[in-house]
C-alpha cells in the first residue's frame, strides 16, 4: 500500500499522559453475570445503547456511560457482539472446558491491535477480567524489548538493552520474518531482557527465535532456575522454540553470549485450567500488515505452535485518515488477511473488533467523529459475516458517532486529548463490555449444548 505512512503521528500524542494513571477494574459488578445462569442468558446478542441502570451493572458510578442513542441517529446495523451462525463455537468449546476447570483446560487468545494495543490498554482490562472468572494460566506473549517508549504490558516490567529492533508496521518488508508479535530484535554479545511479572508466578517459559546461518547463543533464566544455553545456527532461516519449566517466579532473564541472534518473543504460562491472552500490539499499524508484510509461511508457522482458540484482529484507526483507501482497497486487504488466517488455522475462531470512536477539531472548533470512522465498522461489520468471522462494534459499544467529544470532556476523561486512545477509565468501560458478551456467548452456546 504505497500511499499508507510509515508512522502515524496522532498514535505518539499524548500516550504519556493515558499511561500516568491507572485505575483497576471493578469486577465485583459484572462478575455475577459470568457463572452460567440459564434463565438470566439472553437469547440473542445485546444491541447498542443500553440504559444506564443496564451499564451500571458493568461500570462502578460516578464514572461516564456509553450515551444512549440520539433521536434520529440511525441504528448500528447488528448487535454489538455477532457471534451468529455459530462462528465462535470453536472457541467456546475449549473456553467450556476451561470454565468447567478440565485438568490442563487452557484457553489461548491472541489479539492483534495498533497503537491502544501496543499499551495494554483495553487488552489488559480484557485479559484481568477474564482470568479472574476463568482461571490465571498466563500473561502470554511478550516482546523482549520496547520498540516503543509506551510498549507496556499490565503487570509486568520489561527491560531490553542492546536490540535492533524492526517492526512489521515500519511497512519496511525485509525477510518478513516478524514472529508472532510483528517485531523482529537483532542481538550481539551483551544484548540482554529482563522480565518482572509482579506479583504474578509462572513455570513454564518458551522463548520464540529464529534458527539460521551463522547464528550464534543465548542463555536463558527464569528466578532461579538456568533455563540452560540455546543455539541459533541453522542451515536456513526457520522458526525456533526454546521451552523450559522451573518452579513458580515471576522473572526471566535472558542474554546474548555469543555471535548474533534474532528473537521474537516470549511467553510464560501455567499448567491451566486458565486462560492466555496474547496483546499484540503494533503502533501506526493497520489491516495491511496482516495482508502483505507478514511472510505468510513464517507467520502460518507461528501462529500454529502458539495453537489459539480466538484470533481477535482489531485495526481501523490508522485507516481512518485514508478515505481512498477505505473506499477502494481495505476489502481487498481484509480478505487477505482472513484467507492467510484461515489456511494457517482452519479451526480456529476469528473475530473482527471495530476501531473506537476516533475525533478531530471541525472548523467550529466543536469535536467530531471522524466521518471514515463508522464507513470501516460498517464495512467490517459486512465483512465479517460474509467470511465467518464473529464482531464486536467497539464503537457503538462507547455510544456511537459524537461519543468522542463526550469522553473528552467527562470526568474524569475517558479518552486522551489526540482523541484516539482511552484513558484506563475509557479502556476498563470497553473492555467491561467486550468480557460481558464474551460470557453472556459462552453461556448461548452452553445453552444449545445442553438442547
Amino acid at each position: 500500500m504505497r500511499d499508507f505512512p510509515v508512522h502515524t503521528a496522532l498514535s505518539i500524542l499524548a500516550l504519556g499522559a493515558v499511561l500516568a494513571i491507572w485505575h483497576p477494574p471493578g469486577d465485583a459488578q459484572w462478575r455475577a453475570l459470568t457463572d452460567f445462569t440459564p434463565r438470566l442468558t439472553p437469547l440473542s446478542p445485546f444491541y447498542a445503547h443500553r440504559t444506564e441502570a443496564e451499564l451500571h451493572l458493568f461500570v462502578p458510578a460516578p464514572r461516564p456511560l456509553a450515551r444512549k442513542l440520539p433521536p434520529g441517529k440511525s441504528n448500528p446495523g447488528g448487535p454489538l457482539f455477532d457471534d451468529s451462525a455459530g462462528v465462535l463455537d470453536n472457541y467456546y468449546r475449549a473456553l467450556r472446558r476451561t470454565a468447567i476447570h478440565e485438568p490442563g483446560a487452557i484457553t489461548r487468545m491472541v489479539h492483534y491491535g495498533d497503537s491502544p494495543t501496543t499499551a495494554d490498554l483495553i487488552t489488559g482490562d480484557i485479559r484481568k477480567q477474564l482470568q479472574s472468572r476463568f482461571g490465571n494460566a498466563g500473561h502470554g506473549f511478550i516482546l523482549p524489548a520496547k520498540p516503543w517508549a509506551w510498549y507496556q504490558h499490565s503487570g509486568v516490567s520489561l527491560d531490553g538493552s542492546g536490540w535492533d529492533m524492526f517492526p512489521a508496521s515500519h511497512f519496511e518488508a525485509r525477510d518478513g520474518l516478524f514472529g508472532l508479535g510483528g517485531v523482529s530484535f537483532t542481538g550481539g554479545p551483551g544484548a540482554s531482557s529482563n522480565v518482572t511479572f509482579g506479583k504474578a508466578t509462572y513455570t513454564q517459559f518458551e522463548v520464540w527465535f529464529l534458527h539460521q546461518p551463522g547464528g550464534g547463543s543465548f542463555t536463558v533464566s527464569a528466578g532461579d532456575t538456568v533455563g540452560g544455553r540455546v543455539e541459533t545456527a541453522g542451515d536456513s532461516k526457520v522458526s525456533g522454540f526454546a521451552a523450559f519449566e522451573s518452579a513458580p517466579t515471576s522473572s526471566l532473564t535472558l542474554r546474548v553470549t555469543q555471535g548474533h541472534v534474532r528473537l521474537f518473543g516470549i511467553t510464560a504460562e501455567s499448567a491451566g485450567p486458565g486462560v492466555v491472552y496474547d496483546s499484540l500490539g503494533l503502533n501506526g499499524a493497520s489491516i495491511t500488515v496482516l495482508a502483505r508484510m507478514f511472510n505468510q509461511q513464517h507467520w502460518a508457522e507461528e501462529l500454529q505452535h502458539r495453537r489459539p482458540d480466538l484470533v481477535i484482529v482489531n485495526y481501523g484507526t490508522n485507516e481512518a485518515d485514508f478515505p481512498d483507501f477505505i473506499d477502494r482497497e481495505y476489502e481487498k486487504e481484509f480478505r487477505e488477511t482472513v484467507r492467510r488466517l484461515r489456511a494457517a488455522l482452519p479451526r480456529t475462531s476469528l473475530l473482527i473488533m471495530s476501531p473506537m470512536d476516533r475525533g478531530h477539531k471541525a472548523e467550529s472548533g466543536e469535536i467530531e467523529t471522524m466521518a471514515t470512522i463508522p464507513r470501516i465498522v460498517a464495512l467490517q461489520r459486512r465483512l465479517a459475516r460474509e467470511t465467518g468471522c464473529g464482531f464486536f462494534d467497539t464503537f457503538h459499544a462507547m455510544g456511537g458517532e459524537g461519543t468522542i467529544a463526550e469522553w473528552y470532556a467527562a470526568q474524569p476523561r475517558m479518552v486522551s486529548a489526540d482523541l484516539i486512545h482511552p484513558t484506563p477509565q475509557g479502556g476498563n468501560l470497553i473492555a467491561a463490555i467486550f468480557t460481558r458478551e464474551i460470557v453472556n456467548g459462552l453461556n448461548r452456546y452452553r445453552l444449545r449444548e445442553t438442547q
